[in-house]
């Protein structure tokens, strides 16, 4: 059912800033009115506190103050808080802040005051807008790394029986609605549907619930207040229904989430019955297995993708760190599938960053101890990604040990020397001097020289040191210009930590 716009706006809270008593509770009365959740504060200092302790959407507040004008209160804030949209309110004009200030403030709009505010109104709905597909974007992005972290169980279940009860706790878990069913009709030994319910589904309203809704070619439907979704074999004929409770959210990201989900357990069926079937059938279970690391693969990697593509300061990173890792390992004269290995593990060595925030990942400063922790995380992540296809086997633990450090201060192991794979030492100085060349959030890119300098102090500590030598080798045999070219140093993308 369609939410109204009171309704919708209680999602949203309103922090208003203005040393007028008057102005600060007219412009609550307003957008009270409007169904906003709105605090007021008189005080500058007091609001910067307030924005620190609270989880406030949109700040309002007014450009002429004392102690202290807006524009400060903003400097102050922006160096806790980047993603709070703020609209800086003013009785005159001619005082107004320079657009520059506006800019570097990040300062999504400006309202000189009237006696109407419609025009705020519109500047403040334009901010809901921004705030909402950021929503969904971060939604859809936990929504995905929940189903690829928990998709390595359903491929290594072969009891059909074990595998219904996984993909009901992972719906429910994913798409948290009040409940979910999966109906699999002649699965059972007497040839009656096999229905399976957790939460608060009945199990006989289940045929009901699968009779009255059609799917009509769609591979997802919507109820009133349930999302029904066909579970197809290989040849694209539906085998079962799989169906749950609507969450919180806007309708369009369930069913994407959904159907990347239902074509996974239909991947997973499929291989549960291969099981049972190897010994007649292995040409077809070979043919299933490569659809299988197909379709895997290409959802791993449009999740690279996402984690490459969410800044200017990350574009291209893993296709960098992967072209220099394997010259890097051909210099070294490894064989064609060490360096196939090499090439595939710096693709795909950052992929547990997708389920990290963006605020950790775009902090313009020091990350602290939590912080840090979390993004420690991701190499043990990305390891448990992969590790769902059989075809990563051999990837999982380079993925996994690329932030080892020779002395054995690394993560997430603390693995030294010989402990630590080879292939994980080259991605590891590829990887630092893509990111030490690369613009970061709190930094300016390093040149060329500074790079190989950092590399240079590293030997022995951070780094193996035949591979930071076969580095400088292959750097001096190239010439600075046209390594620089082929690696793209100096760019204004790359990786943070």
């Amino acid at each position: 059912m369609r939410k109204n716009r009171r309704t919708l706006h209680k999602d949203f809270r309103i922090l208003t800033l203005d040393d007028d008593v008057i102005m600060t509770s007219t412009l609550q009365a307003y957008f009270q009115r409007s169904g906003y959740y709105v605090d007021v504060i008189n005080d500058p200092y007091l609001a910067i506190k307030r924005v620190r302790e609270g989880n406030y959407d949109i700040l309002l507040l007014d450009f002429l103050m004392t102690p202290i004008c807006g524009d400060q209160v903003v400097e102050e804030i922006r160096k806790f808080d980047k993603d709070i949209y703020i609209i800086l309110l003013t009785g005159h004009k001619s005082m107004a802040p320079p657009i520059k200030t506006i800019r570097e403030l990040d300062i999504q709009g400006y309202y000189e005051k009237s006696d109407r505010f419609d025009q705020l109104e519109l500047l403040v709905e334009s901010c809901v807008k921004s705030i909402s597909q950021m929503r969904i974007i971060q939604n859809y992005k936990s929504g995905l790394s929940q189903i690829m972290e928990s998709l390595p169980q359903l491929y290594d279940l072969d009891n059909t029986q074990s595998i219904f009860e996984s993909i009901l706790r992972i719906a429910q878990d994913v798409f948290q609605g009040e409940g979910a069913f999966l109906m699999m009709p002649g699965m059972q030994e007497n040839g009656d549907a096999a229905i399976h319910v957790i939460g608060n589904i009945r199990k006989e309203d289940v045929p009901g619930i699968v009779e009255n809704n059609r799917f009509d070619g769609q591979t997802v439907i919507c109820t009133e207040d349930l999302m029904l979704a066909a579970i197809e074999d290989e040849k694209h004929e539906a085998i079962g229904v799989l169906g749950t409770a609507m969450c919180p959210g806007p309708e369009y990201v369930q069913v994407q989430m959904l159907e990347i989900y239902t074509r996974q357990i239909s991947s997973a069926i499929h291989n549960s019955q291969l099981h049972r079937l190897v010994s007649a059938k292995n040409e077809e279970l070979t043919r299933a297995y490569e659809q299988l690391n197909e379709s895997y693969v290409e959802i791993i990697n449009a999740m690279r993708t996402v984690v490459d593509e969410r800044d200017i300061y990350t574009r291209g990173h893993s296709d960098r760190v992967s072209d220099l890792a394997a010259d890097l390992a051909e210099w070294l004269k490894k064989d064609k599938r060490f360096v196939d290995r090499v090439r595939l593990a710096g693709l795909f060595h950052d992929i547990g960053k997708v389920g990290i925030s963006d605020k950790i990942l775009m902090k313009p400063d020091k990350l602290d101890d939590q912080e840090y922790e979390n993004i420690k995380k991701h190499s043990d992540k990305g390891a448990k990604i992969l590790s769902a296809i059989t075809l990563f086997n051999d990837v999982v633990p380079i993925v996994r040990h690329h932030h080892e450090r020779i002395d054995g201060r690394g993560y997430p192991d603390g693995l030294k020397g010989d402990e630590i794979p080879e292939e994980s030492k080259i991605i590891a100085v590829a990887d630092s001097f893509d990111a030490m060349t690369s613009h970061r959030h709190y930094r300016s890119n390093l040149s060329l020289q500074a790079a190989v300098e950092e590399l240079e102090k590293g030997k022995g500590t951070q780094f193996a040191p035949h591979v930071v030598d076969a580095f400088l080798e292959m750097l001096e045999s190239m010439g600075e210009e046209k390594f620089g070219e082929k690696y793209d140093t100096g760019k204004e993308s790359g990786e943070g930590e």
